[in-house]
């Protein structure tokens, strides 16, 4: 009887580890789904934004002649200087924007931009 009391308890704890094991990884796996899908509904979002309030000038996609304002696409890879530009506008050509979009709007806009970067 005690052989298979200590069979009967080593399984279950075979099993209880499994168990841990399992929803160790369940839980990692949803949290880097939610981290891919929050990033690409920021690219989204940022995709909106620059479709109202950008594409008028740097052209729809990013895609403009490149001889008023220049192709985001070959934005570097600086997002301070991206966040003070459009906050702040640039030499009298690109409007402030900080008073009208939100931090999250461009850090949207910069989350879209820096996907589209050529490589």
């Amino acid at each position: 009887m005690l052989v298979k009391t200590n069979a009967f308890m080593w399984a279950a704890a075979q099993c209880a580890a499994v168990a841990v094991l399992v929803a160790s990884l369940s839980t990692v796996a949803i949290a880097q789904q939610q981290d891919g899908g929050d990033a690409h509904a920021k690219i989204d979002q940022g995709k909106m934004t620059f479709a109202q309030k950008c594409s008028h000038c740097h052209g729809p996609n990013m895609v403009n002649a490149g001889t008023i304002t220049p192709d985001l696409r070959r934005f570097p890879d600086d997002e301070p200087r991206f966040v003070t530009t459009v906050k702040q506008g640039k030499n009298g050509r690109m409007p402030p924007w900080g008073d009208i979009l939100s931090d999250d709007d461009i850090a949207a806009l910069w989350a879209y931009v820096s996907s589209r970067r050529a490589q």
